[in-house]
């Protein structure tokens, strides 16, 4: 039941089960049946529902106090621990390139924060070039990027794979085609990412390549923006599979269409620290728990 009461408060702070559902990780079905549960182990009704609107019952409001009560003890205790522990010595200085802070870093920065509550992260954001550089000169502890790095005195640990996917609205003609290829982009209304971007860099090689040559309505550097406005400009995209979640697409009312030459776009994405060792302790953690998160997720999707 306390874990069921965090998720309610979640869904309370961001007055939304889609926005909570993104936070959590979890989909709008799964929060409905958690609410619904907590529902009935209580007896009484925590929200009135109206329409897609959530509005809390009077006792639904004992009850979202209750939890911040129980959210600040549970992070006192938390805190408690981890004095004990040394984590509170923790502080660790990361790089990522801007893609890899939008689709890789946040799931990872959630799970070493909720190990260990009381560590300090600083994030430095730049180009991946820039980030080994940081790196290189101990700037930062780690770094991430979505690159296969090579580079004297660094170590280089593959994290995942990953390849572009064509991203449109589900009411965009091509999604009824059977067989779609790249000669199918010419002269299509597309958002691609901008100058000097990493992901530019490799759009245009592929454009190149197959002599495609879209209609640019946009450009920009932001995931979250291009899937939001690729509704309204009726426009595709070229986006990372790894960001495509399928929660992210249904919000959005969006489709991916798998083009088979798209898998020339495969990239690796990397964790690089130095290799003569002088990590701190906290550095240290950061590396071996990131490793691990991407071991448990290869072997799940092996045995998948």
């Amino acid at each position: 039941m306390f874990e069921d009461l965090d998720v309610f408060a979640t869904i309370v702070e961001q007055s939304s089960l889609n926005k909570a559902s993104r936070i959590l990780n979890l989909s709008q079905p799964a929060l409905s049946r958690k609410i619904t549960k907590l529902e009935d182990e209580l007896g009484v009704s925590l929200f009135n529902r109206r329409g897609k609107r959530l509005e809390l019952t009077a006792f639904g409001q004992t009850a979202y106090n209750f939890a911040l009560e129980q959210r600040q003890q549970k992070l006192k205790f938390m805190q408690l621990i981890a004095k004990y522990k040394g984590d509170d010595q923790i502080s660790v200085t990361l790089g990522a390139s801007l893609t890899t802070l939008q689709t890789t870093l946040p799931p990872l920065v959630t799970a070493f924060m909720e190990k260990h509550p009381t560590a300090e992260l600083k994030l430095i954001t730049g180009k991946t070039h820039e980030i080994v550089s940081a790196v290189r000169d101990k700037k930062v502890d780690a770094g991430i990027v979505a690159s296969a790095i090579e580079e004297p005195g660094l170590r280089c640990t593959a994290l995942f794979d990953d390849h572009l996917e064509l991203v449109l609205p589900k009411s965009h003609p091509l999604l009824e085609k059977d067989d779609v290829g790249m000669e199918m982009l010419h002269g299509l209304p597309m958002i691609i990412f901008s100058t000097g971007t990493w992901y530019r860099k490799l759009t245009d090689d592929l454009f190149h390549r197959a002599g495609v040559v879209p209609d640019i309505r946009m450009e920009m550097d932001s995931f979250e923006a291009i899937v939001r406005l690729l509704p309204a400009c009726k426009a595709a995209a070229l986006l990372p599979k790894s960001y495509l979640r399928s929660q992210l697409l249904d919000d959005n009312d969006l489709a991916t269409i798998h083009i088979p030459a798209l898998k020339e776009t495969r990239r690796t994405t990397s964790l690089i620290y130095p290799d003569s060792g002088g990590l701190s302790a906290g550095a240290k953690r950061w590396v071996e728990e990131t490793k691990s998160i991407f071991g448990q997720l290869a072997r799940q999707h092996h045995h998948s």
